[in-house]
């Protein structure tokens, strides 16, 4: 065998490759006498028919294949022989096929580039450094009550928080619409449950009093009748219902899930809840910081095979989060390339990592982290064995636990500097939570 390598730019290389015509022939003479001994031909008992016969029913096929073969396990001989790593498969050129002479072709492809990891010392980190405090675990509690409220009917007018219940009658032209009308329809004032409108409209309205509201609807809207167009209301309130917290008591507890230790072990659970949030931020900026020094301070020439192959799974990922159910709802391909390109050279990077520190992945890592996940699911055991017999979930948590080891590597040696930080800092907690007396409007 005969081989011609060539660097045609980049990272992509030509090899060209010539394979004895003896060498050809000699396999396919081979598989055309096998097939003597199981052919089934017209005229002949099974297995005995004459080579020559064989040879011109089964010649062209058995030669296409053995070509084909041919060129497969030459080229892995080839590369190999060449020391070169194929990113892809080759796209093959036939150079010469004809019956007698030599099998000569070229196969085209990019080879994976040699990956250098600069010196961890250049990375600078800047870790948050928090604590969940006891202030932090009673305002998770009071968030918790406010999750599970009870309404105790009141006789004055309704105020934010409120529960109120409703009828109303919409037209549209003076005439009523189909879903426009709605009987002893509940809603809590500011909590988003209604239109913003509907919100006002009940705020300062007593049981038995009734408001008039204007609705006008952009002609982007989802219904064809109310696109474009102004919708009036006649809205009655029926009742008034005040917002009353639970107390922090036993039965508080078992709603929870906290059968056995009462508020003792409550708090020590949503501290757990708490700490695990607050540590996976904390992971996951560090990870943000580090990946990005890897890929500033490492240079790499990818492969276009696989930046195409990552930028398209994140195409169709993007597609199936926004409901494309075909691919001209898919968002453009374009907008991928970079984020695809850096995630190619990361995991190229990483990789190396891997390798170059021996990483192995750690079983009582894995462990913990599948403790982690299924902590937060209201059946843990139930969700912990449905993980263990998943080999491919299971295989995505030991490679996020490997990567953790490696990034773990890179921040013994990196220069990390502290930065003081709170819960709520960290997790954004409580920014979002609406101000009992203050208005959704």
């Amino acid at each position: 065998m005969q081989v011609s390598l060539t660097a045609t730019g980049g990272l992509e290389r030509r090899l060209e490759v010539a394979v004895p015509a003896q060498a050809v022939s000699s396999e396919i003479e081979t598989r055309l006498k096998q097939l003597c001994r199981t052919a089934r031909l017209k005229g002949f008992r099974p297995g005995k028919a004459p080579l020559p016969v064989v040879r011109k029913q089964f010649g062209d096929q058995v030669r296409a294949e053995v070509v084909s073969e041919l060129m497969r396990k030459s080229f892995a001989e080839a590369v190999t022989q060449e020391h070169l790593t194929p990113a892809a498969g080759p796209r093959i050129e036939p150079i010469a096929l004809d019956p007698g002479s030599d099998l000569k072709y070229a196969a085209v492809f990019e080879v994976m580039p040699e990956v250098k990891v600069a010196p961890f010392e250049a990375i600078q980190v800047q870790r948050p450094a928090a604590q969940v405090t006891d202030g932090d675990v009673d305002a998770m509690i009071e968030s918790m009550r406010r999750q599970r409220p009870e309404f105790d009917l009141v006789e004055r007018a309704a105020q934010a928080t409120d529960r109120v219940t409703v009828d109303y009658d919409g037209t549209v032209a003076g005439e009523p619409f189909e879903g426009g009308e709605g009987r002893e329809v509940p809603f809590v004032i500011g909590a988003g449950q209604v239109l913003p409108e509907f919100d006002a409209a009940a705020l300062g309205a007593s049981a038995g009093e009734s408001r008039e509201v204007t609705i006008s609807y952009p002609d982007a809207h989802g219904s064809k009748l109310l696109a474009g167009k102004t919708a009036q209301f006649k809205l009655t309130v029926k009742q008034v219902e005040e917002q009353v917290l639970p107390p922090v008591d036993e039965a508080f507890c078992r709603a929870y899930g906290v059968e056995e230790g009462g508020i003792d072990a409550l708090r020590t659970e949503v501290r757990a809840s708490m700490e695990r949030e607050m540590n996976s931020v904390i992971r996951g900026r560090v990870r943000s910081q580090v990946m990005e020094a890897l890929y500033r301070n490492n240079p790499l020439e990818v492969p276009r095979a696989l930046v195409e192959d990552a930028a398209q799974q994140m195409q169709m990922d993007a597609g199936r989060r926004a409901g494309a159910r075909e691919a001209s709802q898919l968002p453009p391909r374009e907008q991928f390339q970079e984020p695809a390109r850096q995630r190619v050279a990361l995991g190229m990077i990483m990789g190396e990592i891997v390798r170059t520190h021996s990483l192995t992945v750690d079983r009582g890592r894995v462990q913990s982290r599948l403790e982690d996940l299924v902590a937060s699911f209201p059946n843990p055991e139930e969700t912990r064995r449905q993980y263990l017999s998943n080999p491919e979930a299971m295989r995505q948590i030991e490679s996020a636990v490997l990567e953790d080891q490696a990034i773990d590597a890179i921040v013994e040696k990196a220069a990390v500097s502290d930065q003081p930080s709170s819960f709520r800092e960290l997790t954004g907690f409580g920014q979002n939570e609406a101000v009992p007396g203050s208005s959704a409007t």
